[in-house]
């Protein structure tokens, strides 16, 4: 299906011009969108055929696109935490979902180093627009505690299920949405938190700022206004059944998902929705010449999901690879990743460099000239993004999963090694699968080759840190 993109009045502030001068601001605005559950074949430029993308595939065509970039986890807390600390799952604390009553995570203790600290240390104003989920409201994990001057949006990434919440967060005020209470759904949260994103850009656009983005599309539940957007889908996406959801009662707007009557079609209006989001930002920075000093990268926090009468096969929306949200096979962990920087990344690019969350600190650390001394499982990235010589390359990566029994992954070159059940049998043998010739991991060559198999086991053994928290246990609730 291919139908051509018209936004009409919702896309006016794409046609904006330049209005101000640019900055010339030594160091680079960094702006960090992360997208919540999109798949790694979710977007046209990564080969999605039926939902259109246009903002982020011009991106990609004017910037670079990374094809071997991975998640922090393959679950939003723990996958936040890997990019905030620049610590992978065996090393950074928050390694699990676990939810805090009546509203919150497990949060960051106040001494964890993010990169909004880093950043604020270097001169950054910081700003967080969108689904924290690292710390309930006032706790050491807020992000205000975190690093960023200013968070609007969802702190509780449970609440942020919905799409037309009674609240949500200013810094530490809750700020009750009057056109969503009760039954009611006349606020829709992405574009509210939109607004708020863009002013955060006007009002430091003479300063520098670190931008974190952490959007909810497209993760259920699915749900899209009924716009010139959804009218692009709309009786031309074939539909299955629709999805039953809670609608009404004590549970409402508290965790489980709402009803869609159209799945497919909601699913795929959320994507090209928050595509026009990316496309607004861009627009903002050119209005206010400020975009050849702002380097935006996009991102997902891990593969897609099935929740909320979500259809990954129909979109496949993992691409080539083999895996969905909570797997750590490919498709639950490699993500799509562009970077866009005006004059400084050569357009087009297309890079196979194999990186990580954990890579984002190294790099937004050397970026920005700060000085501090980080513990980080990262590299920087400059020199991918620059087109320079000399990029470090990972001895490996690692993944640890703490739910349905407990997972843990490691990628060394090629080779990829799986254990599934670990809580209950971390002894179990290793699912081993060569990428260069198995991407959809579906041929296990553990048994024809042991010495990886002992390469691999030893990398696991030495990667996890103990954690008191997180013990490969259920998820529980903090009260």
């Amino acid at each position: 299906m291919k139908t051509k993109l018209i936004f009409n009045s919702m896309g006016a502030v794409l046609l904006a011009s330049a209005s101000c001068t640019q900055a010339k601001n030594e160091q680079p605005n960094i702006i960090y969108i992360l997208a919540d559950d999109l798949g790694y074949g979710d977007l046209g430029c990564y080969g999605q055929e039926i939902i259109q993308t246009p903002n982020l595939d011009a991106m990609a065509a004017n910037g670079i696109r990374f094809t071997q970039h991975y998640a922090g986890s393959t679950v939003s807390a723990p996958s936040r935490s890997a990019l905030m600390t620049g610590l992978h799952t065996g090393h950074t604390f928050i390694r699990g979902n676990k939810e805090h009553n009546p509203e919150g995570q497990y949060p960051l203790p106040a001494d964890t180093y993010t990169i909004g600290k880093m950043l604020q240390e270097a001169g950054y104003v910081t700003g967080a627009f969108g689904k924290w989920g690292l710390g309930y409201p006032g706790s050491e994990g807020d992000p205000n505690n975190q690093g960023f001057n200013e968070f609007f949006g969802y702190n509780c990434q449970r609440l942020a299920h919905h799409y037309f919440p009674d609240h949500l967060y200013h810094n530490q005020e809750k700020v009750i949405l009057e056109g969503n209470q009760g039954l009611k759904k006349e606020q829709y949260a992405p574009d509210i938190i939109q607004e708020k994103t863009l002013e955060f850009i006007r009002t430091n656009a003479d300063k520098k700022f670190f931008l974190f983005v952490p959007h909810i599309i497209p993760h259920a539940e699915l749900v899209a206004p009924d716009d010139s957007i959804y009218a692009l889908y709309k009786g031309k996406i074939q539909e299955v059944k629709s999805y039953k959801g809670v609608d009404s009662g004590e549970n409402y707007k508290n965790g489980p998902y709402g009803s869609s009557q159209l799945p497919r079609t909601d699913f795929a209006a959320m994507v090209t929705r928050l595509d026009m989001h990316v496309g607004q930002i861009v627009a903002e920075l050119k209005r206010l010449g400020i975009e050849k000093n702002t380097l935006i990268i996009f991102s997902s926090d891990n593969g897609p999901h099935r929740e909320g009468g979500a259809d990954p096969d129909f979109f496949q929306s993992y691409g080539p690879l083999r895996g969905y949200k909570r797997d750590l096979f490919e498709g639950g962990i490699r993500v799509p990743m562009i970077a866009y920087w005006p004059g400084k990344i050569k357009a087009g690019g297309v890079s196979d460099h194999i990186s990580a969350f954990w890579d984002m600190l190294p790099t937004f650390r050397e970026l920005s000239g700060s000085k501090a001394e980080v513990k980080t499982d990262g590299i920087s990235l400059v020199s991918t993004l620059l087109s320079k010589k000399g990029q470090k390359t990972h001895p490996y990566l690692y993944w640890e999963f703490h739910e349905q029994g407990g997972r843990i992954a490691v990628r060394k070159g090629n080779w990829k090694g799986v254990k599934l059940n670990y809580a209950k049998k971390p002894n179990a043998p290793m699912l081993l699968f060569d990428l260069s010739i198995d991407l959809r991991e579906e041929n296990n060559v553990a048994n024809q080759h042991p010495e990886v198999v002992a390469e691999l086991e030893q990398i696991m053994k030495e990667s996890h840190e103990p954690s008191e928290v997180f013990n490969f246990g259920s998820p529980t609730i903090i009260q």
